[in-house]
C-alpha cells in the first residue's frame, strides 16, 4: 500500500508500484476499438505507461497531450495512456484533441492492471480509480523507471522519463521515484537522477 494526496487529504493505493529491475506484470487492457492487449503485445519495444484517474479531468488530459507530442522524438517506444474511463470516452477525447501518437487503454474486462501495478485507489472520493503514475519498460519487459505522483493534482515527471528513454545507449540506469523531493538510482543511491522538480517544468 502506498499513500498519495488529493486536495490535501491522504489516500491509499492497493499496493506499491512494481520495482525497477522487475519484469513488468502482465495485464489485460482494452483499446478504443474494443480489442484487448497485454504487455506481450509490445515485446521488443520500450513502453511508457501513463496512468491516471480520468481523461475527463484537466491534468489527466494534459498528460495525454504532452506525451502525444513527445513520443515521436523517442525511438522504438509506445506510450500507453491508461485509466478506468470507457473506451468511448478515450475515443471521443482523442478525436476532439487529434491524439494519434499514443495508445489509449482502459481496465474494462477485469481488474488485473490496477491490482498488479498497485495503482488502484482504495479509499476517499476517488476510490476505485487509478492514482497518477508512470512506469517505463525496456525492450525486454524489464521495468526501468517508476513514479507515483505524490499529489494527484500534479502532472507526472515528464522530464525524467523522457530523458531516460531518449538515451539510446545499451546501458540504461534504473530510476524509481516516490513521494519524495528527489529521485534515487537503484545502482547509485547517493546520486539524484534529476533536479527534483517532479514534473514542474
Amino acid at each position: 500500500m502506498a499513500k498519495v494526496t488529493f486536495k490535501d487529504n491522504e489516500i491509499n493505493t492497493i499496493a506499491d508500484l512494481p520495482s525497477a529491475g522487475e519484469t513488468a506484470p502482465d495485464f489485460t487492457l482494452t483499446k478504443t476499438d474494443m480489442s484487448d492487449v497485454g504487455i506481450a503485445d509490445f515485446a521488443g519495444k520500450r513502453v511508457i505507461l501513463n496512468i491516471f484517474p480520468s481523461i475527463e479531468t484537466p491534468v489527466c488530459s494534459a498528460s495525454v497531450k504532452r506525451f502525444n507530442s513527445e513520443v515521436e522524438k523517442l525511438e522504438n517506444t509506445e506510450i500507453l495512456c491508461v485509466s478506468k474511463d470507457l473506451p468511448f470516452a478515450h475515443a471521443r477525447f482523442n478525436a476532439d484533441e487529434e491524439i494519434k501518437n499514443v495508445i489509449s487503454l482502459c481496465e474494462l474486462r477485469n481488474s488485473d492492471f490496477g491490482d498488479r501495478y498497485g495503482v488502484r485507489i482504495v479509499d476517499g472520493p476517488l476510490a476505485g480509480l487509478f492514482a497518477r503514475a508512470l512506469v517505463a519498460v525496456d525492450e525486454n519487459s524489464r521495468i526501468i523507471f517508476t513514479q507515483l505522483v505524490p499529489d494527484i493534482s500534479e502532472e507526472p515527471d515528464y522530464h525524467s522519463v523522457l530523458k531516460l528513454l531518449g538515451n539510446e545507449s545499451e546501458s540504461v540506469e534504473f530510476c524509481t521515484t516516490t513521494a519524495t523531493p528527489e529521485h534515487s538510482r537503484l545502482n547509485d543511491t547517493d546520486e539524484p537522477c534529476d533536479d527534483g522538480t517532479r514534473g514542474k517544468i
